[in-house]
């Protein structure tokens, strides 16, 4: 089974880049966790409720929607900051992060295999400003643009396509995470590449140009 693919492009403050990303991948994971499932047999079971919260952005004109999870909160917030890590560490200006969500298919005697079924992907290329102007201006651009995204995973999110099945409780860990107490999301993993400042990326020169007309304005 070939997992579907959604890419973004979108260029960012260093300062704006974990805000952007949790944004992102935020509303991506609300539509993609469900409660927890109680079980009266093996087959038969209740979805308990699922908490939602806003999240203003601070360097970002932006508020988003997020599952209500400490725990899920936490662990999307470290992989995140550790590819923000990395571009810093490494000094580079571009890169991209995916979330993809995956099933596993267990084999008698052996590890499961994990087979992709849906794969977010931003790529990001990071720039700076000098005035707290264009920083401004920059701050409501991005605002905009995470908006328009926003709305196109909602879009996206409301077809009809492939998810995996619920399951009977022996198989639950083949298609969600239960290690959260309070939400159950899709089984997913977080993973990036960096890239250094001669890397090509097709990010660069579209917003390049979105830049320089925004500060124009």
């Amino acid at each position: 089974m070939n997992a579907r693919s959604q890419n973004f492009e979108i260029s960012l403050e260093p300062r704006q880049l974990e805000e952007a990303v949790l944004s992102l991948f935020h509303s991506v994971l609300f539509h993609r966790t469900v409660g927890k499932f109680h079980y009266t047999n093996e087959s038969s079971f209740t979805i308990g409720n699922l908490g939602f919260e806003d999240v203003d952005c601070d360097f970002i004109d932006h508020t988003y929607l997020k599952a209500q999870s400490v725990g899920l909160d936490r662990a999307l917030k470290q992989e995140v900051a550790a590819f923000s890590s990395d571009l810093k560490r490494e000094g580079v200006n571009s890169g991209q992060v995916s979330l993809e969500f995956y099933q596993k298919r267990p084999k008698l005697f052996m590890a499961a295999d994990c087979i992709p079924w849906e794969v977010w992907t931003l790529r990001t290329e990071l720039v700076n400003f000098t005035s707290e102007q264009d920083r401004q201006r920059w701050s409501e651009k991005v605002g905009e643009i995470l908006s328009e995204k926003v709305r196109y995973i909602a879009e996206v999110m409301n077809r009809n396509d492939f998810v995996p099945k619920m399951t009977t409780q022996d198989y639950l860990d083949l298609i969600f995470d239960t290690r959260y107490p309070d939400c159950q999301p899709y089984l997913f993993k977080v993973s990036y590449t960096t890239a250094g400042p001669g890397h090509p990326s097709s990010v660069g020169h579209t917003f390049r140009r979105l830049i320089k007309d925004t500060l124009a304005i």
